[in-house]
C-alpha cells in the first residue's frame, strides 16, 4: 500500500504548491479579478513642486522650498480603492509635516500596501533652504501674458497663453538670494533683467527654464510653456470687385454684397485681401492667396452671377462672403459712338446725352451720320433706314435744308427685349448765305437784248450800255446767285425766295446818259452788293 499511494500525494502535493506560487504572483482575488500592481495614484506636496514630476513608478522625489515655509501638506491616493496609505507610519491619505531647521532636509515616507507582505514605498526629501541654500526666485514676470498659476516662489510649472500674432515674449526673473545664479533657457541671467525669448509657430508650446543655483550649489527648476494660440481670424481685410461697386461698401462683417453691371460686361475681376495671412481662402472653390486677382465670368445678360468667397482661420473657422453680381438684361437702348461728317457735336457724345446740335457753313448741302449701338442685338434707325439686330452700326447721307434754316436728324434704338425705344436727336444749323452777288444781268431795248460792256461777270459792278436816239425805254433783268438774297431793281423789291426779277427804266433824252442801279443783300445781312448801268442815249441825226 505505502508504494500505491505516495505517487498520488506526491501528485496532490505538486498541486498545491502551484496554486501557492499562482495566488502568490496574482494575489487574493475572485477568480475573475487580477489585481493591479500596488502604486499611488497621485501624490502632492503643498506648497511644492515634486522633481521630477510624479510618476507612478517613480518612488524618488525631492521638494526645495524657500526658509519660510515651517509645514507642508502630504496628501496620497492610491491606485487601487481599498490600499492603504500611511505617510510616516500614519495611516492617512493626507498628513500635515513640520519641517526642520532652515537649510535642512526632512525626509517623508509614504508606503502604499495591500497586505503587510504587499507594499510601496515613496519617499519625499523637502529642503528648507538655508542661509546659503536659498534657490528660490523672489518674483517672475513674462509679457505679453499670464503666468498660471500666479507665481510663487514654492512653485514651479507654470503655463502662459498668448495669441498666435505673439511672436515672443520678455521674461524677467528675479533672485531671492542675491548670491544665488540662474540661467534662462542655458543662458547666464541678471536677477531683474529682461530676456527675449522667441516663440516657435502658432499651435505650438514653447518651454522657458529657469534653473536657480543657490550658494551651496543645489538647482531649482522653474519652467515656464508658452501655448502661442492658432488664430482664429477668418475676416477679409477688403474686398473689390472690377468693373463695378459693392453695395453695401465692404465692412468686415457684412456677408453678403451686390454689384450691378451693364449687360455687355460679361466678366468681372475679384480681388480678396486677408486681415490674417495664416488665414486660407477660396474663390468660387479655388485656393486664393491674400490680394490675388480673380477673373469671374458671369451668366447670360439678365442673370445674376454668384461669387463666393470662404476664408478659413488657422484653427479652422469659417466666414463666407456672398457677392452677388446681376448682369443686366439685353435692354441696353443706348449708342456708343455718333459722328458726323461736318461740324462738331455739341455737347461731346456721350451715351446718356440723346440732344446735340451742329453747325455747319452754308455751303454744306448734306451730312453724313454714323452710329454704333452699344449692344449690336438692338435695332436701329437712322433717320428712315433700318439698321438690323446683328448689325453694330450704319450710316445714311441727309440731305440739308436750306442756308439759314435748321435739319432735324433722328437716330434711334430699340433694346433687344423691346420697350421704348431711345430717340437721339441731332439738330443741324446750317449757316445763312453770305453770297450777295449776281449770277446774270441783262438790259433790253425795244426787245432786243442790249450788250453790255463789258460782258456780265458777277465780280464786275459797273457796266455801260448804248442805245439808239429813238430807244426811250430800258429793261433791266437780274438773277440773284442766292435766291435767299434780297435783290433791289431800282426800287422794286425781290424778295428772298425769288431768284430773279426785272423793271423797266425810262431814259433821259437823246444824247444824255441814265444810270441805273441793282443791289443784293446777302442772306446774313450786311451791306449790299451795288452794280451799276450807264445808259448812254445817242444824240438824233
Amino acid at each position: 500500500m505505502k508504494y500505491i499511494f505516495t505517487p498520488v500525494i506526491q501528485a496532490h502535493l505538486a498541486t498545491v504548491l502551484l496554486i501557492a506560487i499562482s495566488m502568490g504572483a496574482y494575489g487574493c482575488a475572485d477568480s475573475a479579478t487580477v489585481n493591479p500592481v500596488v502604486e499611488l495614484a497621485s501624490l502632492t506636496v503643498t506648497p511644492g513642486t515634486l522633481q521630477p514630476t510624479f510618476n507612478r513608478s517613480t518612488t524618488q522625489y525631492s521638494v526645495d522650498l524657500t526658509s519660510n515655509i515651517a509645514t507642508v501638506t502630504i496628501t496620497a491616493q492610491p491606485a487601487v480603492a481599498g490600499d492603504t496609505v500611511k505617510i510616516n507610519g500614519v495611516t492617512t491619505t493626507s498628513r500635515v509635516i513640520t519641517l526642520g531647521a532652515e537649510g535642512t532636509t526632512t525626509s517623508v515616507n509614504i508606503v502604499v500596501s495591500e497586505s503587510d507582505s504587499n507594499s510601496r514605498t515613496y519617499t519625499v526629501l523637502i529642503t528648507r533652504a538655508g542661509s546659503n541654500g536659498n534657490n528660490s526666485l523672489q518674483n517672475l514676470n513674462v509679457s505679453p501674458g499670464t503666468l498660471a498659476p500666479t507665481f510663487d516662489a514654492n512653485t514651479l510649472p507654470y503655463t502662459v497663453n498668448v495669441t498666435n500674432s505673439v511672436g515672443s515674449v520678455e521674461v524677467t526673473p528675479s533672485l531671492q538670494d542675491m548670491n544665488a545664479t540662474m540661467t534662462v533657457n542655458g543662458q547666464n541671467a541678471a536677477s531683474g533683467a529682461s530676456i527675449t525669448i522667441n516663440l516657435t509657430a502658432p499651435g505650438t508650446n514653447t518651454t522657458i527654464e529657469i534653473i536657480v543655483t543657490a550658494q551651496n550649489g543645489n538647482q531649482k527648476p522653474y519652467l515656464v510653456t508658452v501655448s502661442r494660440g492658432i488664430s482664429s481670424n477668418a475676416n477679409l481685410q477688403n474686398l473689390t470687385i472690377t468693373p463695378g461697386t459693392l453695395n453695401p461698401a465692404f465692412n468686415a462683417g457684412t456677408a453678403v454684397y451686390s454689384v450691378n453691371v451693364a449687360s455687355t460686361v460679361a466678366s468681372v475681376v475679384v480681388t480678396p485681401t486677408l486681415q490674417d495671412t495664416t488665414a486660407t481662402m477660396t474663390v468660387n472653390g479655388t485656393p486664393t492667396t491674400s490680394g490675388q486677382a480673380r477673373s469671374i465670368t458671369l451668366l447670360a445678360p439678365g442673370s445674376n452671377t454668384f461669387i463666393n468667397v470662404k476664408v478659413t482661420a488657422e484653427n479652422g473657422s469659417q466666414n463666407n462672403y456672398v457677392v452677388v453680381v446681376t448682369r443686366a438684361a439685353l435692354g441696353d437702348n443706348n449708342l456708343s459712338a455718333l459722328t458726323i461728317s461736318s461740324g462738331s457735336l455739341s455737347p461731346s457724345f456721350t451715351p446718356n446725352t440723346t440732344d446735340y446740335a451742329v453747325n455747319v457753313t452754308s455751303d454744306v448741302t448734306s451730312l453724313d451720320v454714323s452710329a454704333t449701338k452699344t449692344v449690336p442685338a438692338a435695332v436701329m434707325l437712322i433717320g428712315s433706314v433700318t439698321i438690323p439686330a446683328g448689325t453694330a452700326s450704319g450710316q445714311e447721307t441727309f440731305p440739308l435744308n436750306g442756308a439759314g434754316t435748321q435739319t432735324i436728324i433722328s437716330i434711334s434704338v430699340t433694346a433687344p427685349n423691346g420697350g421704348t425705344p431711345k430717340t437721339y436727336t441731332v439738330t443741324v444749323n446750317r449757316a445763312a448765305s453770305s453770297n450777295d452777288t449776281l449770277s446774270a444781268l441783262t438790259v433790253t431795248a425795244n426787245a432786243i437784248v442790249q450788250p453790255l460792256a463789258p460782258d456780265f461777270n458777277a465780280t464786275i459792278l459797273t457796266y455801260t450800255v448804248n442805245v439808239a436816239t429813238d430807244v426811250d425805254t430800258v429793261t433791266v433783268s437780274a438773277t440773284k446767285s442766292d435766291p435767299n438774297a434780297v435783290m433791289l431793281i431800282g426800287s422794286v423789291t425781290i424778295p428772298a425766295g425769288t431768284a430773279s426779277g426785272e423793271e423797266t427804266f425810262p431814259l433821259s433824252g437823246p444824247g444824255t446818259q441814265t444810270l441805273l442801279s441793282i443791289s443784293v443783300t446777302a442772306q446774313s445781312g450786311g451791306a449790299p452788293k451795288t452794280y451799276s448801268i450807264t445808259v448812254d442815249r445817242a444824240l438824233g441825226p
